[in-house]
């Protein structure tokens, strides 16, 4: 996403856009989506300064504003999910045409939300004080909120990690508490780029996607990791590009002991789809592949 002059379109109407919802996606249409009340709501100054703020890798691109008289507006709504929202914001500088859009993906508040995967993806993972992991087991109030916490950070820390590999993801413009502040993936008008699962790829489209999901595969298994819970509704599809996005989970493959059962489950559900639209792929030889780039014996 990239600096525009006008962002007035970005109010008009905008699809329900749920990551858990496999069920919407087989029944949406342009004509038929819910549609979300727009709220515009100017949240105050831009939120790149605060204390305790983390900010993504450098280079910093051109299009990430920085400056210290920028403010932030909320545009509403783009998707839900069952531990995070997703948030259209403007940031622009006042009186000038100085504008960008971002996705402020929101971790819901403890009492608010169901972590309904967190036991295996947080295998392996470990934080500094013991009391905090007896907590996180535990799953006492405060053990769900260090919880959220390492979603947020895991997150932010795997697409930085990611965006300097050279995979396609959103770049992590920043990070302030369980908000993370991400490239909006879509156009100008705040329009956001559709899911794999909601494309329709020709023939020639399909094999060139498949390629760049290897491509990013490969790199990720070469960096010990695997997304964890990759499908076609948590990838999206921008102007030809295929985009990585919802890495909370992302699994170290060697340390978690599932680790080569989720990279397995990444490849197969991809495999399945590609195949089901006519590209026919056997998952096997690519998993055995990144299992062995990952350093794991086969």
């Amino acid at each position: 996403m990239r600096d525009n002059d006008s962002f007035g379109a970005s109010t008009r109407r905008r699809r329900k856009f749920d990551d858990d919802d496999p069920i919407f996606v087989k029944r949406s249409s342009p004509s038929t989506d819910p549609v979300w009340d727009i709220v515009e709501e100017e949240t105050g100054w831009s939120s790149w300064s605060a204390p305790g703020v983390q900010h993504g890798p450098a280079p910093i691109p051109d299009w990430v504003i920085t400056e210290h008289a920028a403010k932030d507006t909320d545009r509403g709504v783009l998707k839900t999910g069952k531990e995070a929202d997703v948030h259209l914001v403007e940031r622009g500088v006042p009186d000038t045409d100085r504008r960008v859009l971002l996705a402020a993906k929101r971790y819901r508040a403890a009492e608010h939300r169901l972590f309904h995967r967190d036991s295996g993806y947080l295998e392996g993972r470990r934080v500094r004080e013991s009391r905090v992991t007896r907590a996180m087991a535990g799953r006492t109030a405060f053990g769900r909120e260090a919880i959220a916490g390492q979603w947020a950070q895991a997150e932010f820390a795997a697409l930085a990690q990611l965006w300097e590999l050279g995979v396609r993801v959103p770049y992590p413009v920043q990070l302030l508490g369980t908000e993370l502040m991400l490239e909006f993936i879509g156009d100008d008008d705040g329009t956001a780029a559709p899911r794999l699962a909601q494309t329709r790829p020709d023939a020639d489209q399909l094999a060139d996607l498949w390629w760049q999901l290897v491509d990013g595969l490969r790199v990720l298994a070469r960096a010990g990791v695997a997304h964890g819970d990759l499908s076609p509704y948590n990838t999206l599809v921008h102007e030809g590009r295929l985009v990585i996005i919802d890495l909370p989970q992302i699994v170290d493959v060697v340390i978690n002991p599932k680790g080569a059962d989720f990279l397995a489950r990444d490849v197969a559900n991809m495999a399945k789809w590609f195949t089901g639209k006519g590209f026919p792929v056997d998952p096997e030889p690519l998993i055995v592949e990144l299992l062995h780039d990952a350093g794991m014996r086969v």
